[in-house]
């Protein structure tokens, strides 16, 4: 099969894969720097639930967890699932296991800061929110950027994994030309795509690195 009608075909799963991609950033990144403060939170059942919310998510495949968003509605409370919910459920299985990792790794950029910026922020007047958000985060920020790079290109392969509920991302969309025409030119032109798709990150993410790198 000519590789062009192959890509246009591949077009509409691409899309599919890129929506996850983006709407995984956006709502796991905010929530899993809540989650990091629930982990280090003083209230013992908050830490605790944390804890064990970070526990479960890193300690099991995302596979499943897609499955259990998905399939949980209908086994534990007999609703019905409708065609609509797939990506719906896509998108929360892949916020909520994103958000934990992202949680540790927001922790342990938070825990990297001396307590000596907080007292000098204290000193000069700032609330506790002025002094994350405008001294705090912004170091945090720069430091953790390394490990996020690495979450964000497994995400983009991780992606594929949504055929686990029948969304037609492009892995999915490959698997089916493959098939149809007993041919790897879709697997290839697949593989192409998520290779570019991680080079972009990449070069992405080595721009805003360089940016923060005020030693330079």
């Amino acid at each position: 099969m000519n590789m062009a009608l192959i890509l246009k075909q591949l077009a509409g799963g691409m899309v599919v894969s890129i929506e996850i991609f983006a709407a995984t950033l956006i709502f796991s990144l905010p929530l899993g720097l809540i989650v990091s403060f629930g982990r280090m939170s003083r209230i013992k059942p908050v830490q605790w639930i944390t804890k064990l919310y970070i526990s479960i998510m890193r300690g099991t495949p995302l596979m499943l967890q897609l499955m259990v968003v998905y399939y949980g509605p209908y086994y534990l409370f007999g609703m019905r699932i409708s065609a609509t919910y797939r990506m719906t459920a896509v998108l929360i299985g892949f916020a909520i296991n994103y958000a934990a990792y992202f949680a540790e790794i927001y922790r342990g950029g938070i825990e990297s800061i001396s307590e000596g910026q907080y007292e000098a922020a204290r000193v000069l007047g700032y609330t506790r929110p002025q002094t994350f958000f405008r001294i705090i985060l912004p170091q945090v920020m720069k430091r953790i950027l390394p490990s996020v790079t690495n979450e964000v290109i497994t995400l983009v392969k991780d992606t594929s994994l949504a055929f686990v509920v029948a969304v037609p991302e492009m892995f999915t969309t490959a698997k089916q030309i493959a098939a149809a025409q007993t041919s790897m030119t879709a697997f290839v032109a697949a593989g192409i795509f998520y290779y570019v798709f991680n080079l972009v990150v990449a070069v992405v993410m080595e721009a805003i690195e360089n940016k923060l790198n005020y030693y330079r």
